[in-house]
């Protein structure tokens, strides 16, 4: 049964015939001792082929000049190795949706003739396991001649991964080791965008998950995550580790609950070794793992994607060329589309605020740049190593304002002066040049109170305009007078600016922020401000009388006093009114004395630092 088809690759190759389709296997999959005879051979019958693989990973497949008589590679993704011969012209891409592929192959608008696959050693019973599933067996099942290239480095995979001897026409002995991928060293750029990514990915989420500097520092910050489930189309080492740490149950999944769903294989020799009869792992084919109504079954799905460029209105601009194999324009669009079928998903688009070469990602256009990715009406959140933009259900003037913060600094003014010219922003809008750099993201923290309430603290910025607006209307009349003394009836953009933009040597400003309907609505706000040559500071408190008495204030307080004793600020003053109780009771709660002083049915707080 085994026997008579093994053949040496010479005698395999021997069957191929000029203008043949030969369909080889992608990453882990890709089968190097076929491939690596094919291009050293010869051999005359070694003529005009067509070699189709859905990703070039490795550098078994040469795709020089050299070559060019003897085969044509077809890609379907031209982020890796293929990126600059698509452009030279020497290689052709087939663009796709990745879970279309399959389907091509089946209905034969993609012909195969021939279809080279690694597989594990057979067992007694004629079975052996797929290395790769992604497309492999609709190959399998479409070629008129199937090799199965066997490999005792591939791991023995869980799910539709299980092929028999009789499924294959020769069989080839591996000498060639697996396409192994390093892992990418820990960057600790990526380490604080990757930060920013888990304060928005909740306990029991279900993640898409890809390769590269993202992912890897993906692995350290989701760790202390509850209850994640993973449904990607590839499986790495981060991957793995993210799963070792015990944040990955796959609890709440509702495709192959309790296990990871994923399609590729794509890392180093310890992965393989971990995967090998991973029950935790489930392996499927691209047209069910990357399918959007399969993967919006899933609820709380987020898509995890990094882009290469962002513009002030939303639209992405994807990368190119070398490592990138994780967001080309047909894998996006499904994992897009499913998040957006899925009770609660997310798409997170992450990029760093520049590129290597110290160039602005954060755009006023990225109309030139290839592989776009434009859905304005279903943009959701976008987060640089500065923040995150929460972009869902705001105006392209509220997405401006949120985009250029996430920018570097240095590149914020010019990006102001451009929204104001295209009129993408008010024209009178305030702008401080130093206030990127001045920008405590340190003091940015969260709190669970009372009834199971999270509340996420942080610094003020320019775009809670509205959200301090909306806070403001949604006050009474008794709440607006103990707040400003008197009885305010608007607060209009002029005055709301003002409001939000201020000098973090002098004022600082705590808003809290709960997450409702895809964004942040801002509940409280505590601040306290100084004239340049005094040693105490003015101190404020709003909090949104649905969520009062819970114990906000009394935080708020608790993180300004902190704040101000660093800033070398001597103590605290304050005007509270008479009837206004709630409020003076935060200020008794002071771990310093509180002198308290009434005068015309107000009190003068004043809180020196110093117990001595």
């Amino acid at each position: 049964m085994f026997e008579n088809k093994f053949v040496s690759p010479e005698k395999m190759l021997a069957n191929i015939e000029p203008g043949m389709s030969i369909f080889i296997g992608t990453g882990m999959a890709e089968p190097r001792t076929l491939v690596k005879h094919l291009m050293e051979s010869n051999a005359s019958n070694l003529q005009d082929l067509e070699l189709i693989q859905l990703v070039s990973l490795g550098d078994t497949v040469a795709i020089d000049e050299r070559y060019a008589r003897k085969f044509r590679l077809k890609t379907f993704f031209s982020g890796w190795l293929a990126s600059e011969a698509i452009t030279q012209g020497r290689v052709d891409l087939i663009p796709s949706r990745f879970s279309r592929i399959p389907w091509l192959f089946k209905t034969g608008a993609i012909h195969i003739d021939v279809a080279f696959i690694q597989i594990t050693p057979f067992g007694d019973d004629g079975y052996a396991y797929l290395a790769g599933v992604d497309v492999e067996r609709q190959a399998m099942e479409s070629a008129k001649i199937v090799v199965g290239e066997i490999s005792n480095k591939a791991p023995r995979t869980m799910g539709d991964t299980l092929v028999h001897i009789s499924e294959f026409h020769y069989l080839v002995e591996a000498t060639e080791e697996p396409i192994y991928v390093a892992r990418w060293p820990l960057d600790e750029l990526f380490i604080k965008i990757a930060q920013n990514i888990a304060s928005v990915v909740e306990d029991g989420s279900c993640i898409s998950y890809g390769i590269g500097p993202l992912y890897e520092a993906l692995a350290k910050t989701l760790n202390s995550k509850k209850n994640l489930g993973v449904h990607s189309p590839f499986f790495t080492d981060a991957l793995m580790d993210l799963v070792k740490s015990g944040a990955v149950t796959n609890r709440y999944k509702r495709v192959f609950r309790g296990k990871c769903a994923a399609s590729y294989i794509i890392g180093t020799k310890e992965l393989m070794s971990w995967l090998d009869l991973n029950p935790l792992v489930e392996f499927q084919s691209q047209d069910y793992i990357m399918d959007p109504q399969t993967i919006g079954l899933n609820d709380h799905m987020t898509a995890i994607l990094p882009a290469r460029k962002v513009d002030l209105t939303g639209n992405v601009a994807l990368h190119t060329g070398r490592g990138n194999v994780t967001a080309g324009p047909g894998n996006v669009q499904e994992l897009f589309m499913g998040s957006a079928l899925s009770s609660n998903g997310r798409t997170i688009f992450a990029l760093p605020s520049r590129n290597r070469k110290s160039e602005p990602n954060i755009l006023i256009s990225v109309d030139k740049y290839p592989f776009q990715f434009t859905n304005l009406e279903s943009m959701d959140i976008v987060v640089t190593e500065f923040g995150v933009a929460y972009l869902m259900g705001k105006t392209l003037r509220e997405r401006a304002q949120a985009l250029i913060e996430l920018a570097h600094p240095d590149d914020r003014e010019a990006l102001v002066r451009q929204a104001k010219e295209k009129k993408m922003i008010y024209h009178d809008q305030i702008y401080f040049a130093q206030s990127g750099h001045l920008y405590p993201h340190k003091i940015a923290c969260a709190h669970t109170f009372k009834e199971n309430l999270t509340v996420r603290f942080r610094a003020i910025k320019p775009s809670d305009e509205e959200e301090m607006r909306r806070l403001f209307y949604r006050f009474s009349d008794q709440a607006v007078y103990y707040r400003y003394f008197s009885p305010i009836k608007a607060m209009p953009h002029n005055k709301m600016q003002e409001y939000v933009n201020i000098d973090y040597h002098l004022t600082m400003s705590v808003v809290g922020v709960i997450n409702e309907s895809g964004g942040e609505q801002i509940i409280a706000e505590g601040r306290y401000a100084r004239q340049q040559d005094e040693s105490y500071a003015d101190t404020a408190f709003i909090i949104d009388e649905e969520y009062q008495g819970v114990g906000i204030a009394s935080y708020l307080f608790e993180i300004l006093i902190r704040l101000a004793r660093e800033e070398g600020i001597a103590g605290f003053k304050a005007d509270v009114l008479a009837s206004n109780e709630a409020m003076l009771k935060v200020y008794e709660k002071s771990p310093f004395p509180v002198k308290k002083v009434l005068s015309n049915n107000i009190f003068h707080v004043t809180i020196p630092f110093q117990t001595s």
